[in-house]
């Protein structure tokens, strides 16, 4: 439902600014001789001449429109050029319109805090770039503006010709007398224009923007003088704006509530609402509706311009229309496992590139029953926590739509009448930065040549090619391998809580999951540790001695296991000399953030004189790191 914000009571200057029908700008960018021509771009051929999902405005005069196929845009308009979106995995490939949207992106970011609202458009805050250009060099005292500025569109100014409409942008953007609201204003369309101008001259896009004082209006704004152009909404041109527009066109209005709208209270237009109170709209919408609609007839909206370069979530879809629709598990899976496969390595990107991470992971889909009246019944979206790899995000979707399938299909489970899906899709949201200081308790075990590989890093080794399941006080966490993935899951010694982070992409390397990070211990485990030998290597071992032994290949003789609870001086010299840590400065409080039995084993090889504690807070690292 809308949330409704309080207006703030400074004067906002916010930008809206919408890519014009980027997809073919893209296109033609590659291929120029394109550039004037007609075209679209169309996602697939494989039925009458594929779905347009982008129509140039050069096609656009001729009468083609995005809710036509491409063998019916021929005919409207034969000498169209119908460019095909790249496909991978049997799918639309999207990464090279994401590419050049990110272009755009760094360069609207340069003047003032920006959001990334899709692909294709941008949210910019500019009011401390206004107010600063206000201050220093207000419009008032230009002798000259820009041709691009003179040619925006203000509401509430009465222009016909394109002499006189300069002239009057240019009364309006230097009037010294005028309202303090309009002269910030003005300001951002300077702004906007010299950006707009930027993005051309480095992209090769044009792009349109609309320039207001919240988000609402900019972004109605935007798409009023299209394509190239802005357009400036002052406050006092609100209300003629706002009313006579149709209440569907308002976001947040086009679905339910809209509807609702127009069957219960005959309301058309956002001008119709003005006639209801703001308790007639509480009561009948609640409290938080029925105030976000009141302030919505009057063109007022709080919501902020978040700092957001980046995606807020990533997904991967597909639509399967009419004969295309799914009917079995099997071919359910096959499509989740390509969908998946796609979402991993978005997602992998985004954690090398940003260094974030993903929590959760949602599966929707559209469907309908082929013999049960119930066919208007919404196939439920599931989510789950979001575990990195494309095996495990095949094995998580497929639980996932299951669990809806049974609940769309009966209470009780019943899949004993036909049903088709007609979507899928996997989406990744919840995505915060990593931590700092976050990383993998692995890299302390690397061996010191850099050359040689340890038993840890191996695929191959047999002792990750199973679960490995350890018993700490009751409770237990377990490790799983999963030979698919080549990054680790990153564990944070200080907080305890699991995070993720890229991998060397030159070597393989497991991903060790930690489902279960809380464990109690058990207050005699020192006094213990000395009693107890510590495990003998007998074919598969979680033990960490033996990351802890020398290399047989480096010195020449096989590692032996420790008997005793004791080193001798021998191995006591191979070991320091092979991982560079000294046993007489262990902390006893990190060795107290290890598992158990790692402990036990720890405290046995441990010298019984009280050892030297060095400043509390050192990172393990410090005792496992290569000299």
């Amino acid at each position: 439902m809308p949330v409704a914000r309080p207006e703030s009571s400074d004067s906002r200057v916010i930008a809206h600014v919408d890519m014009d029908c980027f997809y073919v700008q893209v296109e033609q960018r590659k291929q120029p001789h394109l550039r004037g021509q007609p075209t679209a771009v169309v996602q697939y051929n494989s039925w009458q001449g594929g779905g347009l999902i982008a129509v140039g405005y050069e096609a656009r005069k001729d009468g083609v429109k995005r809710s036509m196929r491409g063998d019916e845009a021929k005919k409207v308009c034969p000498q169209i050029h119908l460019i095909t979106v790249p496909v991978a995995r049997g799918k639309a490939d999207l990464n090279i319109y994401r590419n050049a949207g990110s272009e755009v992106v760094s360069i609207l970011s340069r003047k003032g805090r920006c959001e990334r609202a899709s692909i294709d458009e941008v949210y910019l805050d500019l009011t401390d770039a206004a107010e600063k250009l206000l201050k220093e060099t207000p419009p008032e005292s230009s002798e000259s503006i820009h041709e691009e500025v003179l040619k925006s569109h203000v509401l509430g100014l009465n222009s016909n010709e394109d002499d006189n409409h300069k002239e009057i942008v240019k009364e309006w953007l230097q009037n010294k007398n005028g309202d303090p609201h309009d002269k910030l204003l003005a300001c951002g369309a300077l702004i906007v224009a010299e950006l707009r101008l930027q993005v051309l001259q480095e992209t090769q896009f044009t792009c349109s923007a609309g320039i207001a004082h919240n988000k609402m209006l900019a972004k109605l704004a935007s798409g009023m003088n299209k394509p190239a152009q802005q357009t400036v909404v002052p406050f006092s041109s609100v209300k003629e704006l706002l009313e006579a527009l149709p209440i569907k066109k308002m976001k947040q209005l086009g679905g339910k509530l809209g509807s609702s709208l127009q069957v219960d209270l005959g309301v058309n237009t956002v001008g119709d609402l003005l006639k209801y109170s703001e308790e007639k709209l509480q009561d009948l919408y609640g409290v938080n509706t029925g105030t976000w609609l009141w302030n919505t007839a009057r063109g007022m909206n709080g919501e902020d311009v978040e700092e957001r370069l980046l995606p807020k979530s990533h997904g991967s879809g597909k639509t399967f229309r009419g004969p295309s629709a799914l009917k079995t598990l099997s071919s359910v899976e096959n499509w989740l496992k390509e969908l998946c496969e796609e979402l991993s390595e978005r997602l992998q990107t985004d954690l090398e590139t940003n260094k974030r991470i993903a929590h959760t992971l949602t599966l929707h889909a559209d469907a309908y029953k082929t013999t049960d009246t119930d066919s208007h019944k919404k196939f439920p979206s599931k989510s789950c926590p979001l575990r990195y790899g494309s095996g495990k995000l095949l094995e998580d979707a497929v639980n996932l739509f299951q669990c809806g399938l049974r609940e769309y299909m009966s209470p009780m489970g019943n899949q004993s009448c036909g049903w088709k899906i007609t979507s899928l899709s996997v989406t990744a949201s919840k995505i915060i930065a990593i931590p700092s200081g976050t990383s993998s308790i692995t890299k302390y075990f690397h061996c010191q040549d850099p050359g040689e590989k340890s038993d840890l890093l191996s695929p191959l080794n047999d002792s990750y090619q199973s679960e490995l399941k350890m018993e700490f006080g009751g409770e237990q966490s377990i490790i799983t391998h999963d030979e698919s993935e080549t990054s680790f899951d990153r564990i944070d010694l200080s907080s305890g809580h699991e995070s993720c982070s890229t991998s060397n992409q030159n070597e393989l390397q497991p991903k060790v999951s930690i489902k279960e990070t809380k464990i109690n211990y058990p207050n005699n485990i020192r006094s213990n540790a000395h009693k107890r030998k510590p495990t003998k290597e007998k074919g598969k071992t979680s033990s960490i001695l033996r990351f802890l032994q020398p290399n047989s290949s480096q010195h020449g003789q096989t590692s032996s296991v420790i008997e005793g609870g004791s080193l001798t001086k021998s191995q006591n010299r191979l070991t320091t000399n092979t991982w560079g840590y000294n046993l007489d400065e262990i902390d006893q409080s990190v060795v107290d953030e290890l598992p158990r039995e790692i402990q036990e084993e720890l405290y046995a090889l441990l010298p019984r004189k009280k050892a030297n504690m060095v400043k509390r807070g050192s990172s393990i690292a410090h005792y496992f790191s290569p000299k």
